[in-house]
């Protein structure tokens, strides 16, 4: 495929998620858009695949959980698209026993508290501290899709001056020790600040409360949603949205430089250049910067291991009260105390793969079967995702597959500590007679999806606000500039970038239709 024409309104360079919503948007509006995507289909790092030969399961390989996804979105671009909520906040193996949050029923969260903490001490703080977020969420997440707003007018919204100074002023990891007394529980609260992130509790520059304060907000409840299909469900509906408006997406064509005066821009591209009023760029702003020819911006690093997998059964745990159907429904912490958080930080830093690397994990199938054959899903298979924090990717450089072996070992051996039996022994295998297991470490998000340093937000997230209460100009105000007047960003790396959202592509586009 090539484009039909040399000039448009928007030229979309990325086919992922936020660009895919972007272009949807902007043809809706009756705008020319041409988007053109490096990979040979549209969808970046929000796709299902099957990646085990002869096993019938759409695996989210890369992205897995939605929760920034505004409802709006879905509606105003018409999609057929749904999630499902996850009764089952949590779990966390502690000895033989764990921590079960079950949203369903706080009299079992309660009890669950008790038994490992011995009172109703930290349960009761998670209740208010948690009552105060899910405030914070309900007043915050709204203001995602609207104009950026200044420092003071989120302050204003939030509308707690205590909350705001643990959230946006202090390091977390404060708030977290002087509210929760069990080290499993403040442990269970901090891993919200190192999805993608590399940091410890107390770091200065606060990246753990930005990374905190976008996984709370979600959906104005924090919820963490399964994607009904996979998460190819969503970024096939958002390319039919756009197709259906007009837009023209290019896929197996990679941009190679673009060109603006700011008045008008020229997108180089193999095979040839379209003309546009316009550019929108679904990258990271290390790559936007190799594109326009400008000193590179600083490369960002991932901080993350991703291990899919494909279970015969799911395995039974060394918990006998808790159900394990009930346990991986969730998500599952390994490794995850305030304790082992801190020390694998410290073992990363100073260059070493943690001795007890610390993971999360969740089973897909639980909630939505859809993903499995009929047949799979009749013989009791499932799919486990586990990702892993405090592997950054300079672990990975030196060896690269030695690395990613040592890592995944880890992890396994951290999950297997908490089984009644090996997970192993309940992979399946595929056609091969291979199990199916596959591990994805930051250089492999970086050579397979573009990203660099394989940093899964494109750089480290930014509060939702602006310094400059007195900017005009419609890109810094809804927070995609890029620097050059008619470039920019609808990717992570924009304020309210982050995570599977569409916000930036949104705002990309509300941002061009008021230029």
């Amino acid at each position: 495929m090539t484009p039909t024409r040399s000039s448009y309104d928007v030229v979309v360079v990325g086919g992922g998620h936020n660009g895919l919503v972007a272009a949807a948007y902007l043809a809706r509006a009756g705008r020319s858009v041409l988007l053109l995507e490096r990979q040979p289909h549209t969808g970046g790092a929000a796709v299902s695949e099957r990646p085990f030969p002869g096993v019938d399961a759409r695996v989210s390989r890369y992205s897995y959980l939605v929760s920034l996804l505004p409802a709006s979105i879905v509606r105003d671009l018409g999609m057929r698209f749904e999630t499902r909520r996850r009764r089952i906040s949590s779990y966390t193996p502690v000895g033989d026993g764990g921590l079960l949050v079950d949203t369903g029923s706080e009299a079992r969260t309660r009890a669950s508290f008790v038994r490992l903490t011995g009172s109703e001490r930290d349960f009761e703080a998670w209740q208010r501290f948690y009552a105060r977020t899910g405030a914070m969420a309900r007043r915050v997440f709204p203001t995602l899709t609207e104009p950026l707003p200044t420092r003071t007018e989120l302050r204003r919204i939030v509308a707690d001056d205590e909350l705001w100074d643990a959230v946006f002023e202090r390091p977390l990891g404060e708030t977290i020790e002087e509210t929760f007394a069990d080290d499993t529980v403040r442990g269970v609260v901090f891993t919200d600040a190192l999805i993608g992130t590399f940091t410890h509790a107390h770091d200065p520059t606060l990246r753990q409360n930005r990374c905190f304060l976008y996984h709370v907000i979600g959906g104005g409840t924090g919820d963490w949603d399964v994607p009904v299909g996979g998460m190819g469900a969503l970024t096939d509906a958002l390319a039919d949205a756009a197709r259906a408006a007009g837009a023209e997406l290019i896929t197996g064509c990679a941009v190679t430089g673009v060109d603006s005066d700011g008045v008008t821009a020229q997108v180089r591209y193999e095979g040839g250049v379209a003309d546009a009023r316009h550019v929108l760029v679904n990258a990271a702003p290390h790559e936007l910067a190799r594109l326009l020819g400008a000193p590179d911006e600083p490369k960002p690093e991932g901080s993350q291991l991703k291990v899919n997998m494909v279970l015969r059964r799911l395995p039974r745990l060394r918990d006998t009260v808790t159900e394990p159907a009930e346990a991986f429904a969730g998500t599952f912490h390994i490794a995850e105390s305030y304790a082992e958080l801190e020390r694998s930080y410290r073992e990363a830093e100073a260059g070493k793969i943690p001795a007890a690397p610390p993971s999360e994990i969740y089973c897909h199938t639980l909630t939505d079967p859809s993903i499995l054959s009929a047949d799979a899903a009749a013989r009791g298979m499932h799919t486990l995702t586990l990702f892993g924090l405090h592997t950054p990717a300079r672990l990975f450089r030196d060896d690269p597959a030695a690395a990613r072996t040592a890592a995944m070992k880890g992890v396994l051996a951290q999950l297997d500590r908490v089984l009644a039996e090996p997970i192993a022994e309940c992979l399946a295998e595929d056609a091969d007679g291979a199990p199916c297991l596959e591990v994805k470490s930051p250089l492999d998000l970086e050579r397979e999806v573009g990203l660099p340093g394989g940093h899964i937000f494109h750089r480290d997230l930014a509060f939702p606000y602006r310094e400059d209460e007195s900017a005009t100009d419609p890109a810094a105000r809804w927070g995609v500039a890029t620097g050059v007047r008619n470039v920019f960003l609808c990717g992570s790396g924009a304020v309210r970038g982050g995570g599977v959202s569409g916000i930036p592509g949104h705002n990309a586009a509300r941002a061009v239709l008021e230029s």
